[in-house]
């Protein structure tokens, strides 16, 4: 099996791609500022045993996408990992304040960016009359945080997309799905530990999520040992706990 992975060399991007070498895929990750993150990933997944390598992506550059999706090859599953955060922190800019020119680029790089790397993927999954294709969503794009919203709106775009290639897909064996996670513990963006066991505390198992719990949700999902699920929107148990206000 072949995956592909973008935005693999940290977070839940990185544990998704030592999640997939565990289970013997070859593992396709790519970047976009960091090629030293990426090849100690790659290192540390060779070092395990497994198959690995590293391409250079970028969703604001669409002019990267179909090279890179070239260079790596055909794929099996597709991890749509990566994303553009955004240059407005939430809270600091009243919603009529964000420029329009925020607006394109949060949709040209999570919207048209992610479904340009699907129009690259797909032809070479219908030929093979099977493919998993996982979209990693955010909590932040149902519950919404004070502030401009433009990366939750962006967010809950790729919930529409997958509902529209599950249906347009399915037929071909490709099964489509979004993994969507609350608040969870990467140690890439550290938050305050009160906050982490306010949250917590919130949630049904009385924990948030890792990176590795995510990685899991998101191999099942992107494997054979999902045979018919499609077109769903799996939420982490981290969601749980997050409200509107909490960050």
């Amino acid at each position: 099996m072949h995956v592909l992975i973008t935005g693999g060399s940290s977070g839940i991007g990185a544990a998704t791609a030592l999640a997939y070498a565990r289970t013997g895929a070859r593992v396709t990750i790519t970047y976009n500022s960091g090629p030293d993150r990426a090849a100690g990933i790659v290192k540390r997944i060779e070092e395990e045993g497994g198959q690995a390598r590293a391409v250079h992506l970028d969703l604001e550059d669409h002019a990267t996408i179909a090279p890179a999706v070239a260079e790596t090859g055909p794929v099996d599953a597709l991890v749509a990992n990566a994303v553009r955060w955004g240059n407005i922190p939430p809270g600091s800019v009243p919603f009529e304040g964000v420029p329009a020119a925020e607006w394109s680029a949060m949709m040209h790089a999570n919207v048209v960016g992610n479904a340009l790397l699907v129009q690259a993927v797909l032809p070479a999954m219908r030929r093979a009359g099977w493919g998993r294709i996982v979209f990693v969503s955010s909590g932040i794009g149902e519950e919404g945080v004070p502030g401009p919203g433009v990366y939750g709106t962006a967010k809950m775009a790729l919930h529409g997309m997958a509902r529209a290639l599950a249906w347009e897909a399915g037929g071909d064996g490709i099964l489509v799905n979004v993994a969507v996670a609350g608040l969870t513990v990467t140690g890439v963006r550290p938050f305050p530990q009160e906050l982490l066991d306010r949250l917590a505390a919130r949630t049904p198992s009385r924990r948030l999520s890792t990176a590795d719990d995510m990685a899991a949700l998101i191999v099942f999902l992107g494997s054979a040992a999902n045979r018919n699920l499609t077109g769903e929107i799996i939420r982490d148990g981290s969601n749980a706990g997050r409200s509107a206000h909490a960050l």
